[in-house]
């Protein structure tokens, strides 16, 4: 989707038609969640502290996020994917790959069912969407933005290795800031660049990103469209208004933190075994502690106390704290026994039969 969260908004208000949005928190330690075309113009963009974003453009209007509103509309965006392909592979609210090779409704051509269902996204939601299409997931992921808003674009069968070694290696599904700064020092700035590296030589340097670079910088990604993607982790972290600076002040985040992550693990029907704390402090440093069980968390206290016991680890900290996070990975799946059995318990009853089948 173009600026989803953004574009939202804009539809629903039509004051704000136009004009440079933001959809996010506009208090000092605020961050925009999405931004409008016209804001994108001045430098701002999503993940950007607010502050920073009001800076570049001072007529920026910041919009407080309707999550329900985004989730009601993707499920129908989700629904015309379903009319031409089971074959869904959710990356978030706004995005998601499609294996049209079955091709229910027979159209006979990709091209045209990227056509077809953004139409049927404007038509019935009045909101517009980009399409990438080609033959794997990393050249159709790179094309989706080659030609937003509102366009898409085509890589065929032998165009592949063309089109990425003239692709900046910032475009890279994964290089972020920090990679792509590396990648300079080392004089790597294409695609074209990678591909002349021996796997050997990206090994040293990127780690176990090598192996995906090797490939990728050749137009080759082998990974199927998984409808049912398995959930890695669970989480959730919180900005701080305030630096936190005291043992209490860090113990209350942790126990609102630890509610917040139990009811996400009975959302997702999840349970796991690995317990990790994220720090960051006010120069923008960041730590994160973790460890991991034998059987599974077993309740929302045992998850408060794991994450307690890595903060407290730390503690004295040198210096203070603007966010903490947590997340909770090792995961076991399970389904929930009914619709009304909506809370924790329901999580702490099954984290008790999988450790009875486990010590089993």
């Amino acid at each position: 989707m173009d600026a989803f969260y953004a574009s939202v908004e804009q539809r629903d208000n039509p004051k704000l038609r136009g004009r440079p949005i933001a959809v996010g928190g506009a208090q000092q330690r605020g961050v925009v969640a999405a931004a409008s075309y016209e804001a994108r113009v001045f430098g701002v963009k999503s993940a950007m502290p607010s502050v920073t974003a009001q800076r570049l453009c001072p007529d920026l209007i910041f919009v407080k996020a309707r999550f329900e509103v985004y989730r009601g509309i993707s499920d129908h965006i989700r629904s015309i994917f379903a009319r031409y392909t089971d074959l869904i592979e959710p990356l978030s609210l706004d995005e998601a790959y499609l294996d049209v090779t079955e091709d229910k409704l027979g159209v006979g051509s990709a091209v045209k069912i990227a056509q077809q269902i953004r139409a049927a996204i404007a038509e019935e939601l009045n909101l517009t969407a980009s399409a990438g299409i080609s033959y794997n997931k990393f050249l159709a992921k790179i094309a989706s933005d080659q030609n937003k808003p509102n366009g898409q674009c085509v890589v065929l069968p032998g165009e592949g290795e063309r089109f990425v070694d003239a692709l900046p290696v910032r475009r890279f599904y994964g290089v972020g800031p920090k990679t792509a700064e590396r990648m300079a020092q080392l004089n790597l700035n294409t695609g074209a660049d990678l591909k002349s590296c021996s796997l050997r030589f990206l090994a040293e340097h990127f780690g176990r990103s090598a192996e995906y670079l090797y490939f990728a910088c050749r137009g080759i990604d082998d990974r199927p469209v998984r409808p049912n993607r398995v959930r890695k982790s669970v989480g959730a972290e919180r900005t701080y208004a305030q630096d936190l600076t005291t043992l209490e002040a860090m113990e209350q985040a942790l126990e609102a933190l630890s509610e917040d992550i139990w009811q996400r693990l009975y959302k997702h029907g999840c349970l796991g075994r690995t317990a990790t704390l994220k720090i960051k402090f006010a120069d923008f440093e960041q730590i994160t502690r973790a460890l991991s069980l034998d059987d599974n968390i077993g309740s929302q206290a045992h998850l408060r106390d794991l994450l307690l016991n890595l903060l407290r680890k730390e503690w004295p900290l040198a210096k203070p704290v603007r966010l903490m996070g947590g997340q909770v990975s090792g995961l076991v799946h399970f389904e929930p026994t009914s619709a009304s059995a909506q809370s924790s318990d329901a999580v702490e009853e099954h984290a008790m039969q999988y450790s009875l089948s486990f010590e089993a």
